[in-house]
C-alpha cells in the first residue's frame, strides 16, 4: 500500500515532532535562565542594598554610641574640673612663730589641712610679736582674702584691726588662743583647746600623786606660758582652783617662761637659787620649757620625777619619751592637729553658714598612773 506523497512516516513525524520539541524547550529554558539570572541579580542587589542600610545603620549607632559616651565621659571631666572653684578658699593664717615642737606640729597640721581641702592657705609667721601679727592681717584684707585666722600671742590689743577686716566682710577665726575685748563680734569663733580644763587636770593628778606618796604638805613653783595670754591664764587658773580646797599645797612662785625652752632653763636656775630643795612639785605650762628645766634641776642634784614630781602640758613626743623614762610625771595633752576643723570652719564661713563658737578637741592625761609604754607615736 503506498502512502500518500506529501504523507510523513511515523518516524519523520515524531522526528519533526521531537524536533520542534527541543527548540522549544531550549528557549523556554533559555528564558527561565534569563528570568533566574535577572531574579538572582535583583535579589542579590536588593541583598546588597540591605546589607549597606544594614551597615550604615550599624556605624550610625556606633558613632552615636561613641558620642555619648565621649559626651558622659567629658562631662565628668569637666565637673571634676569645676570642682575646686566651687569649694575653693582663700585663707590667710597668722601663726605665732616656730617656738616649739606644738607650734611647729601645729603649723604643719595647718599646711597639710589646707592641702587636703584644696584651700589657698597665706601663712605668715609672727616671730612671737604682736605687731607682725596686725600686720599680717592688715595685708590679708589688702588682699581680700575669704577668711582670716590666727594665733594671737596676747589678748589685748587687737580691736582696730579685727574692726578693719569687720569692715571689709571678712570673717575671723581664733586658733589655740582667745583675745579680750569688749566690742561684740569681732571674731566668729574660736578653735583651740580647753586650757582651763588642761589646768585643772593637772591639778588634780598632783593630789592624786599626793594622796599615794602620802605628802603633808607640797611646796610648788609654776613655770608660766607668754604672760597675758589665753593659755597661760587658762592654765594658772585651772590649777589653782583645782588645788585651791587641798591644805597640803602651796605655790612658792610662779614665772614667765615665755613658752620657750630656753627661758624655762633660766626660770628653773632662778627658782633654785631661791628655793632649792624647798621644791616639791614643778608645774610647767609646756613641754618646751619643762625640757628646758631638767637638765637644771639634774646640774643642781636633783633627780626630776623623783626627788621633785614633774608636771607639764603638750604632749609632745619629746615629753612622752621622757615620760617613760620616768623624768617627767605628768604631760596633760594639748593637741596641736587643729588644721582639720579650721579647714572645715573656713569653709562653711564662706558658704554663709553659723557655726560653733567655740571647738575644743578631745584631750587626755599621761602620767606615772599607766604604763607609758602603751602611748602610741604623738606625731609631733
Amino acid at each position: 500500500m503506498k502512502m500518500c506523497e506529501n504523507s510523513e512516516s511515523p518516524r519523520s513525524f515524531g522526528a519533526a515532532r521531537h524536533g520542534q520539541s527541543r527548540g522549544a524547550r531550549a528557549r523556554i529554558s533559555a528564558r527561565i535562565c534569563c528570568a533566574c539570572i535577572r531574579a538572582r541579580i535583583n535579589g542579590r542587589a536588593r541583598i546588597n542594598a540591605r546589607a549597606r542600610i544594614s551597615v550604615r545603620m550599624s556605624a550610625r549607632a556606633l558613632i552615636l554610641a561613641i558620642t555619648l559616651f565621649l559626651g558622659v565621659v567629658l562631662s565628668g571631666c569637666a565637673k571634676g574640673a569645676e570642682a575646686p572653684s566651687e569649694t575653693s578658699l582663700l585663707l590667710g593664717f597668722s601663726q605665732i612663730g616656730s617656738e616649739s615642737a606644738w607650734r611647729i606640729g601645729n603649723t604643719r597640721d595647718i599646711e597639710e589641712q589646707a592641702a587636703d581641702f584644696g584651700v589657698s592657705l597665706m601663712l605668715e609667721n609672727a616671730n612671737q610679736k604682736q605687731e607682725n601679727q596686725i600686720a599680717a592681717i592688715r595685708r590679708f584684707i589688702a588682699y581680700k582674702v575669704d577668711v582670716i585666722a590666727f594665733s594671737p600671742i596676747v589678748e589685748e590689743g587687737w580691736d582696730n584691726v579685727l574692726l578693719e577686716a569687720k569692715s571689709a566682710g571678712i570673717p575671723v577665726i581664733l586658733v589655740d588662743r582667745d583675745i579680750s575685748t569688749q566690742i561684740e563680734g569681732l571674731t566668729t569663733c574660736l578653735i583651740g583647746a580647753d586650757f582651763y580644763k588642761e589646768g585643772v587636770m593637772a591639778g588634780e593628778y598632783l593630789i592624786r600623786k599626793a594622796d599615794s606618796l602620802s605628802l603633808e604638805h607640797v611646796n610648788i613653783v609654776e613655770i608660766t606660758g607668754t604672760e597675758n595670754s589665753t593659755p597661760m591664764r587658762q592654765r594658772q587658773a585651772g590649777f589653782m582652783d583645782a588645788i585651791a580646797g587641798d591644805e597640803r599645797m602651796t605655790v612658792l612662785e610662779s614665772i614667765d617662761g615665755d613658752f620657750i625652752k630656753s627661758r624655762g632653763a633660766e626660770c628653773m636656775r632662778a627658782l633654785l637659787a631661791t628655793y632649792g630643795d624647798q621644791i616639791d612639785v614643778v608645774y610647767s605650762h609646756n613641754d618646751e620649757m619643762t625640757l628646758g628645766a631638767l637638765p637644771e634641776i639634774e646640774k643642781a642634784g636633783f633627780a626630776p620625777g623623783k626627788d621633785m614630781i614633774i608636771i607639764s602640758i603638750d604632749g609632745g613626743q619629746e615629753a612622752i619619751d621622757v615620760l617613760k623614762e620616768g623624768r617627767i610625771n605628768c604631760v596633760v595633752e594639748c593637741t596641736p592637729k587643729l588644721g582639720k576643723k579650721l579647714m572645715e570652719t573656713a569653709l562653711k564661713l564662706k558658704e554663709g553658714e553659723k557655726v560653733d563658737t567655740l571647738i575644743h578637741p578631745e584631750e587626755q592625761v599621761f602620767s606615772d598612773e599607766q604604763d607609758p609604754s602603751q602611748i602610741a607615736p604623738r606625731g609631733y
